[in-house]
């Protein structure tokens, strides 16, 4: 008689430990799916922040390169806009 009813709390202990293990692996996947659902999200922007570098990237690269040139161009403007401004104050060239 005390073998069935160390048995039978044995049961009813087992059972809540499986409704209890049950509850917890349900709240950890609901866990792994959201982490899943923002690793994604992460993933997605830094695919993002990488296109984003490349095009600056890009960018920069033209301007370093041109700069030279740019400079050169913008140095002949000015001295033909101090030229205009010397022939129309009188200068004679």
């Amino acid at each position: 008689e005390d073998f069935v009813k160390e048995t039978n709390a044995s049961i009813e202990t087992k059972g809540k430990e499986i409704v209890n293990k049950s509850e917890e692996k349900a709240k950890s996947e609901v866990a792994l799916v959201e982490a899943k659902a923002t690793q994604e999200s992460v993933v997605v922007e830094l695919e993002q922040l990488v296109n984003y570098n490349t095009e600056l990237h890009q960018s920069c690269d033209f301007i370093v390169k041109n700069f030279d040139l740019r400079q050169q161009a913008r140095d002949e403007e000015v001295e033909a806009l101090n030229q205009a401004k010397a022939i129309l104050s009188g200068a004679k060239y």
